[in-house]
């Protein structure tokens, strides 16, 4: 729709222009500050030339009415062209609001350790590039899912270590002296006794069997991340190990060193991130000729980059902004374009029940298991609430708010809209092939500007894919539901007069509601 907007006006402006969506509906349903731009070249104020340019459009189809107001010409679509739009969309739901953007991207995030279950912090970024990942292929997109399973750290020996102390503690019945730093909770137990009956007892008699234990430890991690994942309706195209790259970490190092962006200083292999806006430059081989957490980064970015997509994104947690630089300053000195490379952080969550702290998990010893939240408030209400805020910003809720069943829950509140129109078209004894064909002609402004609501799903989605904002989706989604309901009290709709015009009107909002949803990675609810 505002494509073909931008081109109508275009044709008869012939120039360049911006477009905006005035606050108030009654001015217009978009409106160009264009004629301020044109004021020197015309040596004319705003106010005149808006009102000159107005002219041009008395015969554009398109638009119901052009005004000038104030140095803005504002733009009132007509009622003809909302009703093409609404009705070729009610009958291509399939292709409603899809484009044809060819950019190849890969996407990167969640990328746990696969040391133990998903917790809550983690599902934040997993559902937010869950769903770019759907918008951005509606859109035309072609995206790429990645998971990158690190895996060639000391965490993955410590889970090994972990599981070989709990079984010769509780399996072996042996006295047992824990380290300082290790994995506790009950799966941790689990894996011990799933470990007995895989391979036998015996495995927890010898500390040469901790190598075994920790890479069939990730294993079993990463069967259970995947279940935790799925539970949110969460697939990936690719799971990349970190443990299979570093055979490729001397061709990377060359290339670094070919640079010059290397240097040694104590014993140790230092990049000159500095030199590429980092604070400071790095480690990236210790002293005892260990690659360092970063050298696994720069391997991974490598990989990435010589697969050739035109944009990559990451999405880390908070904690990880200082890596930005870095990781940035390493892939420029490898001989890329870092601007190809976009970082989303998504901030911490914090979880109530009741206004109170949620408890933490048992089974996983120091967090809320994301698996605890699904079963308590379903995946819908995790999925929404997740993306209803900006990614860098804290994220709060109660679970009890996700439970109930009003408007204070914006969940409800959506699907509510949803399925009361299915019961309003219940009550008329009409489909929605019944009314296809109607015309949509002398509205009420309420009416209007309500499909009008309705039909601007596409643009939201351009706009919450293209800024990375899925937060954006939401807020739409939860402003046209209380449009819908809002409009519904104060007007009487079966058995009136313009039942057949408002009912068509209900068909496409519940249409946007339905595939926004959808790539949001909910289900529309037809009954509540």
């Amino acid at each position: 729709m505002k494509k073909k907007i931008i081109n109508s006006i275009q044709d008869k402006l012939n120039r360049e222009f911006s477009l905006e969506k005035p606050k108030d509906l009654s001015f217009g349903h978009y409106a160009t500050p264009v004629a301020f731009s044109l004021a020197k070249e015309f040596r004319k104020s705003p106010i005149l030339i808006a009102e000159e340019l107005c002219h041009q459009f008395e015969e554009c189809s398109i638009f119901h009415e052009v005004t000038a107001v104030k140095g803005y010409i504002n733009f009132k679509l007509s009622e003809s062209f909302l009703d093409e739009y609404a009705s070729w969309a009610i009958a291509h739901e399939e292709l409603f609001a899809k484009d044809e953007h060819h950019e190849t991207i890969l996407l990167e995030f969640v990328s746990a350790n696969p040391t133990g279950p998903l917790h809550i912090g983690h599902a934040r970024g997993a559902v937010i590039g869950d769903a770019l990942c759907k918008i951005g292929n509606h859109l035309g997109y072609k995206i790429d899912s990645e998971y990158y399973v690190n895996d060639a750290g000391n965490q993955i020996r410590l889970l090994g270590l972990s599981i070989y102390l709990s079984g010769r503690e509780q399996i072996l019945k042996l006295e047992t002296t824990w380290p300082e730093e290790f994995y506790r909770g009950e799966y941790i137990q689990e894996l011990a006794v799933r470990a007995s009956e895989d391979f036998s007892p015996d495995i927890f008699k010898d500390e040469k069997n901790i190598e075994i234990l920790s890479d069939w430890g990730k294993e079993m991690m990463l069967d259970l991340i995947r279940e935790n994942l799925a539970q949110v309706g969460i697939t990936f195209d690719y799971f990349v190990s970190e443990k299979s790259l570093y055979s490729k970490w001397d061709a990377s190092f060359k290339r670094l060193r070919d640079h010059d962006k290397t240097y040694e200083k104590d014993g140790k292999v230092w990049i000159k991130s500095s030199e590429h806006g980092d604070e400071k430059d790095r480690v990236v081989v210790r002293d005892d000729g260990r690659p360092t957490y970063l050298a696994g980064d720069i391997i991974y970015h490598d990989n990435k980059f010589q697969r050739q997509y035109d944009r990559y994104i990451n999405i880390w947690g908070a904690d990880h902004h200082g890596y930005i630089a870095r990781v940035k300053a390493a892939i420029n000195f490898l001989g890329y374009d870092e601007t190809k490379l976009e970082i989303i952080l998504a901030q911490m969550v914090s979880l109530l029940k009741g206004g109170e702290p949620y408890k933490m998990s048992k089974r996983s010893g120091n967090f809320i298991l994301m698996s605890d939240v699904v079963d308590e408030i379903g995946k819908d209400a995790l999925r929404f609430v997740f993306l209803s805020k900006k990614a860098d910003t804290h994220l709060e809720f109660d679970v009890d708010m996700l439970k109930q069943q009003d408007s204070t829950n914006p969940i409800f509140y959506i699907n509510y809209a949803h399925a009361r129109i299915n019961q309003i078209f219940e009550k008329s004894g009409k489909k929605v092939e019944d009314i296809l064909s109607v015309k949509l002609e002398n509205l009420s402004d309420d009416a209007t500007n309500l499909l009008y609501s309705a039909l601007l799903l596409p643009e939201v989605l351009d706009d919450a894919f293209t800024s990375r904002q899925v937060q954006r989706l939401s807020d739409y989604l939860k402003s046209l539901a209380a449009s819908l309901h809002k409009f519904y009290n104060e007007n009487r709709v079966v058995g009136e007069i313009n039942e057949d015009k408002y009912l068509k009107i209900f068909a496409m909002v519940a249409l946007s509601l339905r595939v926004g949803l959808r790539l949001m990675g909910i289900e529309a609810k037809d009954k509540m």
